[in-house]
């Protein structure tokens, strides 16, 4: 079944313009999802807002947008103000500046789209703008509004089409030497150990395939709903008796545990 665009609008720089289409690159669609049930009834539950002081359900067209300034204290937003606040980039995606590809870290990308043509008319333009982009090893800067928040957001051509990155932004991402500042700067890696470390890594190197990456929780689940499909009532299986024998030490030369991994692998290997 073909996939239903999820955003149509054009893409824009300086004068070249072309219609595209965008499409989720990613999907939840295929995971386990539940519902939430009564117990007694298995009825549906359903949810809804109540108001926390007086308990009473408050209606859709009563609910709105609140920052609080302090306890029981709040500035309210409309939502005119709110939809005011957004530039105009629900419908065109006008490349403003471009970056090399390599100055953006993989920490500021965040959700992954398709853009693609979306008339004949304009591939073209479309194929003009992305094969530049990618003789130059460049990507571009833009925004978009996306689910009524406007995004920043990096076009990378990829192959036929382009890939579109919502951006985090600044205040989104922490520092790293936050975190890696406990780590030695003296400290360096044993030049006996680090060749074997070299070797165990490349005993272990395969081409990357996307089954390195399945869910065992999703399969796990399935089963268990296959089964209850089934009715079947399995006998549960008594668990050993636990041993009298201490547990091992965990504590082990990691030279010898080094070598005995490599060792293991270049057997496995032949």
């Amino acid at each position: 079944m073909a996939v239903r665009p999820y955003w149509k609008g054009y893409l824009k720089l300086s004068l070249v313009t072309c219609p595209v289409q965008m499409m989720p690159a990613t999907s939840q669609s295929e995971k386990v999802r539940f519902h939430t049930l009564n117990r007694e009834t298995r009825n549906r539950v359903v949810s809804r807002y109540v108001d926390s002081v007086t308990g009473k359900e408050v209606r859709d067209e009563d609910e709105v947008k609140g920052y609080q300034r302090g306890e029981n204290d709040y500035i309210i937003l409309e939502d005119e103000e709110l939809e005011n606040v957004a530039l105009d980039s629900t419908k065109t995606i006008d490349i403003s500046t471009f970056t090399p590809r390599d100055n953006v870290a993989w920490i500021w990308l965040e959700t992954p789209y398709y853009l693609s043509p979306n008339d004949p008319v304009g591939q073209e333009a479309f194929s003009v703008i992305r094969d530049a982009m990618e003789a130059q090893e460049m990507v571009g800067i833009s925004r978009l509004v996306i689910s009524r928040r406007e995004r920043a957001v990096m076009l990378e051509p990829r192959g036929k089409g382009i890939i579109l990155w919502t951006l985090r932004y600044g205040d989104e991402v922490r520092d790293e030497d936050t975190y890696f500042a406990g780590i030695d700067d003296d400290e360096t890696a044993d030049s006996e150990m680090l060749p074997l470390v070299q070797q165990l890594i490349k005993t272990q190197t395969q081409r990357w395939d996307p089954k390195m990456v399945v869910d065992p929780v999703q399969d796990r689940l399935l089963d268990i709903i296959a089964d209850k499909k089934k009715a079947l009532k399995k006998p549960r299986k008594a668990k050993p008796p636990a041993s009298g024998k201490a547990a091992p030490n965990n504590v082990i030369n990691i030279m010898d545990a080094l070598k005995k991994s490599v060792a293991a692998e270049i057997r496995s290997s032949k």
